[in-house]
């Protein structure tokens, strides 16, 4: 979320909620290493629909939490839940984003792989921090993972390929917790940098489908026309079962998630 999206790429707010528990998960795990006691001013860097954000309200009940996105829909369904004076979000770019004051706690979820280049704007958000601020980031690291193999493979095929040349202009990306670890600590920072491997157990007819609908193959999805998208999603979906098979008790989707 908080991205620089291609012309005509659009968040589903309510797809991307289909799995709010599982995507909440590491939010939360994020979150619970954060040991500010009593800020003041918490900012959401990607805060997408709020309800993830909203929580941090429940965290610290005397900070007033701000969120930020890029995305038109998600904002819409976020200002759902504002509380004047505890709960505020607001339309914009995280490149852009600069505060009106220090920031206690900055939290930034399953956001920065949207961003090319984002490791050059973490520098610039230490200097933003009130002293002994925190800021806490998790982008996914599953990018090598099945599900994304084989969206580039089939992305690159006949006939698919001739109508996405050009068109998907922004792909997901983020690197190991190593590196993130590296540059907040040529930054001033006392590090702490993860990774967990979560093994989320989905129900439903082709879970693994409609979970990455809602994240990673948007822009592609989005990208094809109306009258050619449903046979490419009845090939992607093929070959998901195949390398997600289901199981009695549901289908396994492992996860690698990285944190600092």
């Amino acid at each position: 979320m908080a991205k620089s999206e291609p012309a005509g790429v659009r968040w589903d707010p309510g797809q991307y909620l289909r799995y709010a528990d599982e995507r909440g998960r590491p939010f939360a795990d994020l979150v619970a290493r954060i040991a500010a006691d009593d800020p003041r001013f918490v900012v959401d860097l990607g805060c997408g629909p709020g309800t993830l954000t909203a929580t941090l309200c429940d965290r610290w009940p005397r900070a007033h939490v701000e969120g930020i996105d890029s995305s038109p829909e998600m904002i819409a369904r976020a200002q759902r839940l504002t509380k004047p004076g505890r709960l505020t979000f607001t339309l914009g770019d995280v490149r852009d984003w600069k505060p009106d004051r220090p920031v206690d706690v900055l939290v930034t979820n399953a956001t920065l792989q949207w961003v090319p280049g984002h490791l050059e704007l973490l520098p610039r958000w230490v200097d933003v921090l009130a002293p002994g601020g925190w800021l806490a980031l998790q982008v996914p690291g599953n990018f090598d993972s099945p599900s994304h193999q084989i969206l580039s493979t089939l992305a690159a095929e006949e006939p698919w390929a001739s109508y996405l040349d050009g068109k998907v202009r922004q792909r997901a990306h983020a690197p190991g917790p190593e590196t993130y670890l590296a540059v907040l600590a040529r930054a001033g920072c006392v590090v702490d940098a993860w990774e967990t491997t979560y093994l989320h157990v989905l129900q439903g007819e082709d879970p693994v489908f409609e979970w990455i609908k809602g994240t990673g193959a948007r822009p592609v999805l989005q990208a094809l026309p109306e009258d050619v998208r449903p046979a490419f999603e009845r090939e992607y979906k093929a070959r998901l079962r195949q390398a997600y098979p289901r199981q009695e008790f549901g289908t396994v989707l492992p996860f690698r998630r990285v944190f600092a």
